[in-house]
């Protein structure tokens, strides 16, 4: 059984993103930019999804850059949570 929980837990979901907000205690809004084609024209576009995660600890700032993954529901809007802090904000 435990096999099955590790390969389950590498094809999780992660993206890298700024933080925006982190005024919630143990919660963070991530900015998480991706750059896309645009459907019928085909032109590059960038779509900004603000993504709520669980910040334990409280060790990520606003302005840093952080990874995140996906994670099961732990409130109504968080679905990821810190993985690591990437680059501190300046």
């Amino acid at each position: 059984m435990a096999d099955v929980h590790t390969s389950e837990r590498g094809r999780r979901k992660t993206h890298e993103g700024i933080v925006v907000s982190d005024a919630m205690d143990m919660t963070v809004v991530v900015a998480v930019t991706e750059r896309v084609p645009h459907p019928r024209y085909r032109k590059v576009v960038q779509r900004t999804k603000r993504l709520y995660a669980h910040n334990d600890g409280n060790d990520a700032r606003k302005g840093d850059r952080v990874k995140l993954a996906e994670t099961r529901p732990l409130s109504k809007m968080k679905r990821w949570r810190v993985v690591e802090v990437l680059e501190r904000a300046r």
